[in-house]
């Protein structure tokens, strides 16, 4: 449950990126790999899983050509490391509608960051196509960098610590309802974003 912050309440304002600020869609990554492999992306979506690979891979322990390496083992197909990255950074379909302004606004009230459980290829091609949208955090924290992920206690903490300010004063908007329990456990406030709107709401209840 969202509770809206009070006015004033809030130093600082802490932003996931997938599906908060960037828009993104597995389907889009599956129907290239299956493009290249020549099968059905449904019977790809089944055996993708969030396994070691994949986490290592988000927080900078191993490369992305170990993980592709990894791919073609999980799920059966021998793509090149090149046709695995297409399908890869296919999954940025576009800025969320309406966040751009949202952030230019909050901007200008008080110091914004991103919080983002990502990997070294998703950073290196984000950063230059969405970097209008991005210019507006101060600072983004990419588990890849810090080698801490979301939800782990010790990503918030690290955070929390880089930006300054005591938690309860961190104003955190993620997706993943996961997410917004670890940081709530660390003693941030924080608002589950189903829809833009509830970033809205979120930021006329502070009067911004």
């Amino acid at each position: 449950m969202n509770l809206p912050p009070a006015p004033s309440s809030v130093d600082a304002l802490l932003f996931d990126l997938g599906r908060v600020v960037l828009d993104i869609s597995f389907d889009s990554v599956m129907a290239i790999w299956a493009e290249h492999a020549g099968c059905e992306p449904a019977e790809l979506a089944r055996r993708f899983v969030v396994n070691d690979s994949f986490k290592h891979h988000e927080t900078g322990r191993i490369d992305d050509a170990a993980f592709f390496s990894g791919l073609r083992q999980s799920l059966g197909i021998g793509l090149t490391d090149a046709q695995f990255l297409e399908g890869w950074n296919a999954i940025f379909t576009g800025e969320m509608p309406g966040i751009a302004p949202l952030l230019a606004g909050a901007a200008q009230r008080l110091p914004l960051y991103a919080f983002s459980n990502t990997n070294p290829a998703h950073v290196a091609h984000f950063s230059q196509a969405y970097a209008g949208v991005l210019s507006h955090f101060r600072e983004i924290f990419l588990s890849s960098s810090i080698g801490l992920r979301k939800p782990d206690a010790e990503a918030y903490d690290h955070v929390v610590k880089a930006i300054g300010v005591p938690a309860s004063r961190i104003l955190f908007f993620d997706d993943s309802a996961a997410n917004i329990e670890g940081a709530r456990a660390r003693g941030l406030c924080a608002i589950h974003v189903t829809s833009m709107d509830d970033v809205a709401r979120a930021l006329t209840a502070l009067e911004i």
